[in-house]
């Protein structure tokens, strides 16, 4: 047997390295995004709200208006946005009327799809309404 060189992962290992540094990326991401809005006046209600339907990487309340807020890290700006599909949008409200469906109290709120972009060097991108469905 072979004796593996500490530079040398076999490749179920690097991909799992891989899986996890994509994972805290993420969450870092969702993190900046969260301080963004709080910085804009939003109010965090949840963090990786998950659904049956899917995931919500953030649910937001500014005044009225609640906003399920998708979070993208791209090297740009056109990167992060060709990432935005309209089933990602579909999913994000399917998703989004699940856990209103929950919780009555959030009736009366206007809602917002939006998109948050955070991009290196710079502040995070808010899109308001981006993610809108439709059909």
């Amino acid at each position: 047997m072979a004796a593996l060189r500490p530079s040398r992962l076999p490749p179920d290992a690097a991909r799992r390295g891989d899986r996890q540094r994509r994972y805290r990326s993420g969450l870092v991401s969702e993190w900046v995004a969260a301080l963004a809005l709080l910085a804009r006046g939003y109010m965090v209600i949840g963090r990786r709200v998950r659904t049956p339907m899917g995931e919500i990487d953030l649910i937001v309340r500014r005044g009225k208006r609640l906003a399920f807020v998708e979070v993208k890290r791209r090297d740009s700006l056109e990167s992060a946005q060709a990432a935005l599909a309209p089933r990602q949008a579909q999913r994000l409200h399917r998703a989004a009327q699940h856990w209103l469906a929950q919780r009555p109290r959030y009736a009366h709120c206007h809602l917002g799809f939006d998109a948050v972009f955070v991009l290196p060097w710079r502040l995070p991108a808010h899109m308001p309404d981006v993610l809108q469905p439709r059909g």
